[in-house]
């Protein structure tokens, strides 16, 4: 090799990765639009089934019928506002009309009721919260910056809220924009390969997400009327929470047991703690296993066993690492990417061992 060449190579070596480099700090710029087109890809992937349902059974046309998932679409999102901001006004109200005196002294009670019934040394909660670091380092500034950060995330969340409802529309439109997109990239001749690939993908994560959604119904259900049965303040609203978190595997359902706890525990504030609050708080408690017992055996086994066709084991190995790897995020992501992954392996590494174990039920 000459110089001449081996100047040549450390050139291109050099330009390879100065196009890396600036490649990922493109898409680290745009990573909003990114996000834009992932959710937008997700409605259309849980939109398109009730397209084709409205195009060829109802004799809809196809805009028209693309036009009607997105409004039944914003009619969801209009709906969570509407659940949402009456119960923020109505807290801010009752938050303006507290008796602090009384808001004292039913903390310090149910503080010396909880004491007393577990044994322990009274600790006194307030006094705990007023020597806080917290509360040491709260500066009165917070409140305008507060608002400001309250409208700054109104305008961001209208502009999503635009971006995806025009990208959907395009990708609900025209089922093929997304995969002539990608056909781009395809080496001439591997085009069948490629489309074959993204059909697959498409239809088994078109399945993963119309399942999660009827996951997230069903628990919604199931928490609403355990809420509302014992009396809870703003059922709606809790049960839509607590559903909403079992979208992250493992960590998810406990962390929405504990807040259903706390909102018992809130809603009877003031009563006798060792009547009142702890037989609700256990019995809600109860009613929430049983429903979370409904998701584990029922509802997950129909959407992992139907749609991505893994062994339970095999997903849970996958969440974990991604947990791990990329935390929160990548245990929410991880089941769609290692689908996809796993398509894209039984195509291009079909003589490997592992792939062919992998990839068996695809």
């Amino acid at each position: 090799m000459n110089a001449k060449s081996f100047s040549y190579g450390i050139l291109r070596a050099v330009g390879i990765l100065i196009g890396i480099f600036l490649l990922l700090y493109f898409l680290y710029t745009i990573q909003s639009v990114l996000v834009y087109i992932a959710v937008a890809g997700v409605i259309s992937l849980i939109g398109r089934p009730v397209v084709i349902f409205l195009r060829s059974s109802l004799r809809i046309p196809n805009q028209l019928a693309v036009i009607i998932v997105l409004l039944l679409v914003l009619l969801i999102f209009v709906g969570i506002i509407l659940v949402f901001v009456p119960i923020v006004i109505e807290q801010t109200y009752h938050l303006g009309q507290i008796d602090i005196e009384a808001f004292k002294n039913d903390i310090n009670e149910l503080n010396t009721q909880i004491n007393a019934y577990l044994g322990v040394e009274e600790i006194n909660i307030l006094e705990s919260i007023r020597q806080s670091e917290f509360m040491r380092s709260l500066d009165m500034n917070m409140i305008p910056r507060f608002l400001n950060s309250v409208f700054g995330i109104l305008g961001a969340t209208l502009i999503a809220v635009f971006s995806i409802i025009f990208i959907s529309f395009f990708l609900l439109k025209d089922s093929k924009l997304m995969l002539n997109s990608i056909l781009v990239f395809a080496n001439k001749g591997e085009e069948d390969k490629f489309q074959r690939v993204f059909n697959k993908i498409k239809i088994l994560l078109s399945r993963y997400f119309v399942g999660l959604t009827l996951q997230i119904t069903v628990l919604f259900i199931l928490y609403v009327l355990l809420l509302s049965i014992f009396e809870v303040n703003n059922p709606v609203a809790i049960a839509f929470i607590c559903a909403i978190l079992n979208l992250v595997p493992y960590l998810g359902p406990i962390f929405a047991g504990i807040l259903m706890a706390l909102f018992v525990i809130s809603s009877n504030l003031g009563a006798d703690f060792q009547t009142i609050i702890l037989p609700r708080v256990i019995y809600v408690m109860l009613g929430y296993g049983i429903a979370q017992l409904i998701d584990n055996f029922i509802s997950q086994p129909l959407i992992f066993g139907a749609s991505v066709r893994s062994h339970p084991l095999e997903i849970f190995l996958i969440i974990l690492i991604a947990g791990l790897m990329f935390g929160v995020v990548g245990m929410v992501v991880a089941i769609p990417f290692y689908t996809a992954l796993k398509v894209i392996a039984k195509e291009s590494l079909s003589e490997y061992k592992i792939v062919k174990r992998l990839t068996r039920d695809l």
